[in-house]
């Protein structure tokens, strides 16, 4: 194996990787906190996508910038979607209806928010292009979109990451995520934090998105294959562990791109389901465990 390629799957593994990163750690905190199993976390990735494309084709306005608009917008609708639906419907339930509840009402918010898109943006494929020129490193090209995307999207990560260390909220999720009766017996709002996690994974969703219109068209159906992408993640991250998911999406960004370059490019879905296989057949808790 050349160095030049050597160079080309770890690079091109750790851009992949860096946005399923991001996608995932919002997905995983809704569903390791919260119980919530929502499906339609990738509709809000895509609802972010095109919101940054019409603010940069309509307004001329930076997608780079746009994120500062997408993460705070796409908050502000977890907030409420968590308190005119989920936390009216979850309220009081055991774990178990939790899951099966989050599910149902997650797969009717999925198809709402993709008619949703189809009405105000159509079906046709949308795009546009930005920093679309090719950088050279060791050898190999890359497109400079695609590194600021990924070094976005890893900044985003590590800093939430150092959030949940360091502030008292993030202390009271991680505490939450360990022993959920020990916290409320200590103070910790259940309702208001499940709230605000709700918020902030939905935010992250959204400001991947924005990322990945830099790169890619779109249309109106591209969450549900990011969403399927964040619980392969999850699982192979462990679940709740924030952690964990960053390393899980790094880890299958580089084996879907070694597929690639390795195999060919119709493989890479498969690498990642037998990833997600031996996984749950090894080790079923995740690499990193809860």
């Amino acid at each position: 194996m050349s160095p030049t390629l050597v160079v080309d799957i770890v690079v091109g593994g750790l851009i992949t990787g860096g946005i399923y990163a991001l996608v995932a750690l919002g997905l995983n905190l809704q569903y390791g906190l919260m119980r919530v199993l929502n499906v339609a976390h990738g509709e809000f990735l895509m609802m972010g996508a095109y919101l940054t494309y019409s603010l940069h084709t309509a307004w001329g306005v930076n997608p780079l910038l746009t994120l500062l608009i997408t993460g705070p917008a796409s908050f502000g609708a977890g907030l409420v979607l968590h308190r005119l639906l989920y936390a009216r419907v979850l309220a009081g339930e055991a774990a178990e209806a939790l899951e099966s509840r989050s599910l149902l009402l997650s797969f009717g918010l999925l198809f709402v928010l993709q008619n949703a898109a189809l009405l105000l943006w159509s079906a046709d494929l949308k795009g546009y292009s930005y920093l679309a020129v090719p950088l050279h490193f060791l050898g190999s090209v890359f497109p400079a979109n695609r590194l600021v995307a990924a070094a976005v999207a890893l900044a985003v990560s590590l800093a939430f990451y150092v959030f949940l260390q360091q502030s008292f909220l993030g202390k009271a999720i991680r505490a939450l995520m360990q022993d959920p009766e020990g916290a409320q017996l200590a103070g910790i709002n259940l309702s208001r934090v499940h709230g605000l996690c709700f918020g902030i994974g939905i935010a992250m969703s959204a400001v991947t998105g924005s990322l990945i219109s830099m790169l890619f068209e779109l249309t109106p159906f591209i969450g549900l294959p990011y969403t399927v992408t964040a619980l392969v993640v999850v699982i192979l991250g462990g679940l709740g562990n924030v952690a964990g998911s960053l390393l899980g999406g790094l880890i299958l960004g580089l084996v879907e791109t070694a597929s690639v370059y390795l195999a060919a490019s119709d493989i890479r879905l498969i690498a990642s389901y037998a990833v997600l296989s031996l996984i749950l057949i090894l080790k079923p808790s995740g690499l990193f465990g809860r």
